[in-house]
């Protein structure tokens, strides 16, 4: 993989993205251009249609709510670690004053970054996104799925 940064960190999953989802929607297209031109089968195809939807329904929400719920702790969990390791100190009052995206951003940050990027969250309100485009030395998290 090459040299991670802000354009390149999101990850896609190609069987789940970019074959399954797709071919669930196509499925679906079909099934609403057959109920209004297949009226003998209507009912049959207003089922197929359902049945598609609800798949790619579960699909999207339950690989995303697991995955994503998990990946959320961890890097809370890793955020409270580093501050310890930085400051010494709990970081309880700090984090409640951060908001999730504050605290994801963060994570690609090195130390003398994340001193500066920290401060300007909690006195500046600068959003995860703005701390992703102000990071000059991209630590990767090769690891988020």
């Amino acid at each position: 993989m090459e040299t991670q940064n802000y354009k390149n960190h999101k990850k896609f999953y190609p069987p789940h993205h970019f074959i399954y989802l797709p071919v669930l929607i196509i499925l679906e297209i079909l099934g609403i251009y057959k109920i209004f031109n297949d009226t003998p089968n209507q009912l049959l195809w207003i089922l197929f249609s359902i049945i598609i939807f609800l798949l790619f329904y579960l699909a999207i929400m339950l690989r995303q709510h697991y995955a994503l719920g998990l990946q959320n702790r961890l890097i809370r969990l890793e955020f409270k670690q580093r501050y310890f390791e930085i400051f010494g100190n709990r970081s309880d009052e700090v984090e409640e004053k951060l908001k999730f995206d504050q605290i994801a951003a963060l994570r690609f940050a090195y130390d003398d970054e994340f001193k500066e990027l920290l401060y300007k969250a909690v006195h500046e309100n600068i959003s995860g996104d703005e701390i992703k485009k102000s990071i000059q030395n991209w630590r990767p998290d090769l690891h988020r799925i």
